[in-house]
């Protein structure tokens, strides 16, 4: 019984640097994600498109994008306290109609974990 804690403890130390790496994500890759993405919206600058601009998305409350034309459904979800955060975000990008039941966004949403990681890695060059 005494080598079983020292042995999980050896494994977390093992693991946990693995995993916090893991959540970092690749911006290359997020960038070549953001292809699917930059139908409808930028991030290198502040202006709108269809969508409205991803540059500064983290922090931002939802719906708060100067100049566009949000749905009642993104404004209101921001008036209850979404803000884009990594959490928020990766939820989103999972499934938005279901984050934020009448959004106008047609995206149907990204399955791919690994894809959703490097695309926040890739946003996240833009909200500095």
């Amino acid at each position: 019984m005494s080598y079983r804690f020292p042995a999980i403890c050896l494994l977390f130390a093992i693991t946990l640097p693995l995993e916090a790496h893991a959540q970092e994500g690749d911006p290359a890759a997020g960038a070549t994600v953001f292809k699917k993405c930059g139908i409808c919206h930028v991030v290198e600058t502040d202006q709108n498109k269809v969508g409205p601009s991803l540059n500064g998305l983290f922090g931002r409350t939802a719906g708060t994008h100067p100049n566009f034309a949000y749905s009642q459904a993104m404004q209101d979800a921001g008036k209850a306290g979404l803000v884009w955060s990594e959490t928020s975000l990766r939820d989103y990008l999972h499934d938005p109609k279901a984050k934020v039941k009448g959004t106008k966004m047609a995206f149907v949403g990204l399955k791919d974990d690994t894809d959703i990681t490097n695309l926040i890695a890739y946003l996240k060059q833009y909200s500095k």
